[in-house]
């Protein structure tokens, strides 16, 4: 329900109890964020500053929620994903001073209202996965930026969207590409988006992978990390792309490469993660044998053809949550997993905390980065200062109780001589 202060809009305040402890639980995998938190509480480095995020509503995110607040910072919070909200942890922030606007299974308008309850809170920083909470604002609410300092992005996705608006001098605040951060994109992007996605897809189907032909359409990082997941569980794996140079790597790799219309005729599973529109088309969809699985590990749900399969098949029934089966006039089956959303937000639980440690840590200093340095800064996409980059990276190893070389003073004295041409 909504209060009359309109603070918050979740499924049921009663489930805020849960919701505490899988936070708590989830924290203890996450020291780098920790320490940042820690030192967040001391310095209050967000005194007065209103925050507006638009992110998946999941433990990790509320850890780095609480981050932000105990450096002072006015948090409202609504979903990036209709499917993605865990409803216990909605109310468990709550509880805990945040206004969140998010609801597991919600539909476009309310999506879209959370949006605006959001952005009604007059932020200072943004924080979003996949642009919508950036693109709205730019788009409906332009009396509102001149008190916005900067924002951050999560996603290739909303990166991508951005930097297309910054292209045609529409951007009219900097924004740091968190996505970008090697502690993120190596670790979240390949190792997150890899074992998440095969645990959502398991979680829905409860079907054996092994020996089953699983195809990963799209070779990036988050792609590279299904492909080998989906490999380690015994699953024969193809590898469609549309760029000669990651088509090369998964080749070299070991897996197989060929178009999506050959594949789509052997596949028993198919998983888009290319951030493209229809990945799976009408022609895909025409080809694909009987009982094959799609599922979409992209931001937004279009990667897979939702109307084409709706057009062209004569029946849909739901055999269990999360899993519609579609039967066409020659007898096929097809079923689509999380309805062709997010499938390891929608079907389970999204990326274990231990890889969200560092995406969020990323996070929350890159907010604070763009706070203290707005001035300074143009309305274009940044990449996150490597300083941020190597100092997550070495508290994460500090963590993990691994110790790594240093260069001695005559090695450091060597290189510099190296890289100057002395």
């Amino acid at each position: 329900m909504t209060t009359t202060e309109n603070r918050y809009d979740v499924k049921d305040l009663a489930q805020a109890r849960a919701g505490h402890d899988r936070i708590a639980w989830a924290e203890r995998d996450m020291p780098v964020l920790r320490q940042v938190r820690e030192r967040f509480e001391k310095e209050r480095p967000f005194e007065g500053v209103r925050f507006a995020a638009c992110l998946h509503v999941t433990t990790e995110t509320a850890n780095l929620l609480l981050a932000l607040q105990a450096g002072g910072a006015e948090v409202a919070v609504c979903a990036s994903n209709p499917l993605s909200t865990q409803d216990d942890v909605a109310a468990a922030l709550v509880e805990s001073g945040i206004a969140a606007y998010a609801v597991k299974g919600e539909d476009a308008d309310r999506y879209y209202s959370h949006i605006e309850s959001v952005l009604a809170t007059r932020p200072n920083i943004t924080m979003d996965d996949g642009a919508d909470l950036v693109s709205t604002l730019h788009l409906k609410h332009t009396e509102l930026l001149p008190e916005v300092a900067g924002g951050t992005e999560e996603t290739t996705t909303g990166v991508n969207r951005l930097k297309v608006m910054a292209a045609e001098g529409e951007l009219k605040f900097p924004i740091v590409a968190v996505n970008e951060a090697h502690t993120k994109h190596m670790f979240d992007n390949r190792y997150g988006t890899g074992q998440s996605t095969l645990d959502g897809i398991l979680r829905a189907t409860n079907r054996l992978l092994a020996g089953r032909t699983f195809v990963v359409a799209g070779y990036g990082w988050c792609g590279k990390g299904i492909a080998s997941r989906a490999r380690g569980l015994g699953s024969q794996v193809v590898v469609t792309e549309i760029d000669p140079v990651r088509a090369l790597e998964a080749v070299m790799d070991g897996f197989r490469v060929m178009p999506m219309s050959e594949a789509a005729r052997i596949a028993d599973v198919i998983v888009t993660v290319t951030g493209g529109l229809h990945a799976i088309g009408a022609d895909t969809i025409a080809n694909l044998k009987d009982g094959a699985m799609l599922a979409n590990s992209g931001h937004f749900n279009d990667e897979i053809d939702i109307p084409a399969l709706e057009r062209l098949s004569t029946a849909k029934r739901t055999l269990r949550p999360f899993v519609d089966e579609y039967e066409f006039a020659d007898g096929r089956k097809v079923i689509l997993i999380a309805e062709g959303r997010l499938v390891n937000l929608g079907a389970a639980e999204g990326h274990p905390a231990s890889v969200m440690d560092m995406s969020f840590a990323n996070q929350a200093l890159s907010a604070e980065w763009v706070l203290k340095n707005h001035r300074d800064l143009r309305g274009q996409v940044y990449d996150v200062p490597s300083e941020i980059d190597r100092d997550v990276a070495r508290l994460k190893l500090e963590s993990l109780g691994v110790r790594i070389d240093a260069l001695s003073s005559s090695q450091q004295a060597y290189a510099s001589e190296w890289r100057s041409g002395t």
